[in-house]
């Protein structure tokens, strides 16, 4: 499959479906009224990471991705149907840039994330929606919402967890292919490799993802040879491995060209742990390797490994420095993802069975007052015996106790006199005026 990392889309959403103008005619319905139903919503554009893909070349040939537009609203107020999405699979590690190549709108570098790019329009109502009162027999409907359009520039960056960099012929698909399965094109002329090469190495415990990448040379920022354009590869990578040519005569002036291109490049690549390494010292005298070795490690700053892809000499080494700067980045990005949200405290059942369902349902304590040391201490009333002789003298005195607790808990309140309101305004009632009638029943004691 022919490698591409960089690819041009067309993408267009769905339009959203007409509202639908109807009326009910059936027969002993006189009144029918409107039935024109909503129309359907159109299809969005989402661009989906998968794990199965590494490269673009899908989008070479299909350059236009277009998503399903929703149908119109019927009769009988049924809604129309909703238009199908239109899903952009895209390699883990693709980054969705605006048409301009600078403005970044996504990076899909986890699996299975999925993102929305453009949003389908939405249906328009039917002349049923705008019934009221007031209109009975609306004659309009509304148009569904047009689609959009965008052009986007697709950039993939593999997901590598080291990568090799470093002059043409300097041992890097040969390193490549003793560290791991993938078999590379390997060849004795410059710029064998036009396209980054993956592979899997295992060291100890730990498995990685190392990137092969093509070879730089003096200039590639200003794009000379194949240029810097297979740089942006080596910008997820924990580390980065760097071959130097043995064989070469400047083998100081190799490194720090190749540093200087990094610089230029920029994107935090110069700032990345670096591991240098003198390759093909097999075939080097050891006089002329002492001395390249003490310039190389005066030009770098720091130590350098010596090794050979062919013979294996010292690859064990470098693989292990390798690893160590891979767990390292690994356990922090762990802590990041750990701390970047706190955790939930479960609150109610269902939340705690749900992180364990063994999980014991304990009801919150309730906080219980200390007992006030100045109050009269209670009386402690003996309980009566339900069997026995004496069991109701017993039950008396028990009776009596309790009611003696309860005169001494009892305070005597003072009660204020309330104070009748006094009436402003208002005329006392006159005296009811008896009538003769029922002064004499009065007097002889009748009512």
């Amino acid at each position: 499959m022919r490698f591409l990392d960089v690819a041009k889309v067309y993408a267009q959403s769905g339009a959203g479906g007409n509202g639908c103008i109807a009326f009910r005619r059936e027969k002993f319905i006189e009144y029918g009224g409107p039935y024109g139903g909503d129309g359907g919503r159109g299809g969005d554009v989402i661009a989906e990471a998968v794990e199965n893909l590494n490269t673009l070349i899908d989008y070479r040939f299909q350059q236009h991705v277009k998503a399903k537009s929703g149908e119109g609203g019927k009769g009988k107020v049924m809604t129309g149907a909703n238009g199908d999405d239109a899903v952009m699979k895209v390699p883990v590690g693709t980054e969705i840039y605006e048409e301009d190549g600078e403005t970044l709108i996504v990076d899909m570098a986890t699996p299975g994330m999925r993102y929305r790019l453009l949003k389908g329009g939405n249906g328009g109502f039917g002349n049923y929606h705008f019934k009221s009162a007031t209109n009975q027999a609306p004659e309009f409907a509304l148009p569904g919402q047009p689609a959009e359009e965008r052009i986007f520039i697709l950039k993939l960056k593999l997901i590598a967890d080291a990568g090799l960099i470093g002059m043409p012929n300097a041992g890097k698909s040969t390193f490549l292919s003793r560290v791991s399965a993938a078999r590379p094109k390997i060849a004795d002329y410059p710029f064998t490799t036009l396209e980054p090469q993956l592979g899997v190495v295992k060291i100890d415990e730990t498995d990685f993802v190392l990137a092969d990448l093509p070879g730089l040379i003096e200039g590639a920022h200003e794009g000379v040879g194949l240029g810097d354009r297979f740089l942006g590869h080596a910008e997820r990578c924990a580390s980065i491995l760097h071959l130097i040519d043995g064989t070469g005569d400047a083998v100081a002036k190799t490194y720090k060209t190749i540093r200087a291109e990094l610089e230029a490049y920029g994107q935090g690549l110069a700032q990345k742990p670096e591991i240098v390494a003198l390759n093909k010292v097999d075939a080097i005298a050891e006089k002329d390797l002492a001395k390249k070795h003490a310039a190389l490690e005066k030009a770098c700053g720091h130590k350098v490994h010596v090794i050979s892809g062919v013979s294996g000499t010292g690859i064990n080494t470098v693989l292990r420095a390798m690893a160590h700067e891979i767990n390292q980045r690994r356990i922090r990005q762990a802590e990041e993802r750990h701390y970047a949200r706190p955790v939930a405290t479960p609150r109610t059942r269902h939340e705690r069975q749900t992180v364990n369902f063994k999980a014991p349902v304990v009801a919150k304590a309730r906080l219980t007052e200390e007992p006030n040391k100045s109050a009269p201490a209670k009386l402690k009333v003996p309980k009566p015996e339900k069997t026995g002789a004496k069991a109701g003298l017993r039950l008396a005195k028990a009776k009596a106790a309790k009611a003696r607790i309860a005169e001494a808990e009892i305070r005597p309140k003072t009660k204020v006199a309330k104070s009748k309101p006094k009436s402003i305004g208002k005329a006392k009632a006159k005296p009811r005026v008896l009538s003769r009638t029922a002064k004499r029943a009065r007097k002889s004691g009748r009512r």
